[in-house]
Parts: structure tokens; sequence; C-alpha cells
């Protein structure tokens, strides 16, 4: 530990938000586990790239304002 490190340390501080989260951890050891499984569900995906580039050329250009009322 450094001179300055000694000097400016601060006694060691949980916020209560911290206190909670290890308090749920403690609770149910599986947390992080669902918490990966869930985010396995919606985030971790494989893009298909020609998928997306199909989904982008059949994209139908919006009028500038959607809510017109044109006599047709």
């Amino acid at each position: 530990m450094s001179f300055f490190q000694r000097i400016f340390r601060r006694p060691d501080y949980n916020s209560e938000i911290t206190d909670l989260i290890s308090g749920m951890k403690s609770d149910s050891p599986d947390l992080e586990a669902r918490q990966r499984a869930g985010r396995a569900i919606w985030w971790d995906k494989n893009l298909d790239r020609d998928a997306q580039a199909e989904f982008r050329d059949a994209r139908v250009a919006q009028k500038p304002y959607v809510y017109s009322t044109e006599n047709k």
C-alpha cells in the first residue's frame, strides 16, 4: 500500500444497495445462474445476417406525418 493510499484510506463502506444484493445472493445461491439463464433468453443470441438484410430491404418508408387526414 502506497503512502497516499494509507493517508486517504477510508473505512470499508457498503451501501444499502450493496448490502441488499449481498443478502439476496446469500439467501439464494443460484441467483446468478438464474440471471444468466434469463439473459440468455433475451440477449445472448446469434444473429442471422441474411435475415437482417432481408428485413432491412423489405422496410417500407413511412410518411413524414403519419396522422395526416388525406382525402383520396
